[in-house]
């Protein structure tokens, strides 16, 4: 098995957004090109567009979860109470260790550019957000959750 938790931050330092970093992460797993992978999970970077909404890292995370892990049924209310209840594990586990699951709670004190524009990726920028720390907590929680259901 790849080491998704540090393939996820070599992404993201690479340039790909947080959730395209985990959601590409897992392209060995899900059987999908990474350009496929990548344009699935653009809109998510930055808390959705960069509107700091829900973590990309968090989206990227239930992307994968949801390709592996997922329902097909629309009336299989079961299969789809228990995917919602493994997307919540996911976010209990994550908040417990990122301190939230939103990009603006964890961006709170990390200025954005007017418009909300993608800034250039530079060693100040990297040095000033969690997220490559952030995008191999996702991948390692998403692996730990992977093993338990094979478990």
């Amino acid at each position: 098995m790849a080491d998704h938790a540090d393939l996820a931050k070599a992404l993201f330092l690479e340039g790909y957004n947080c959730s395209q970093a985990v959601f590409c992460a897992y392209c060995d797993q899900t059987g999908m090109d990474r350009e496929t992978a990548a344009r699935i999970a653009s809109s998510f970077g930055g808390g959705l567009a960069r509107m700091r909404e829900v973590c990309g890292t968090v989206s990227g995370a239930a992307l994968v979860l949801g390709t592996l892990l997922g329902y097909s049924d629309p009336k299989d209310l079961d299969a789809k109470a228990r995917h919602y209840r493994l997307v919540q594990e996911f976010a209990r586990r994550f908040e417990a260790q990122a301190g939230s699951i939103l990009c603006r709670d964890l961006l709170a004190n990390i200025p954005t550019t007017p418009g909300g524009d993608p800034e250039p990726r530079s060693a100040e920028y990297y040095q000033r957000r969690p997220c490559p720390r952030l995008a191999w907590l996702a991948a390692q929680i998403v692996d730990e959750m992977l093993a338990e259901a094979e478990g």
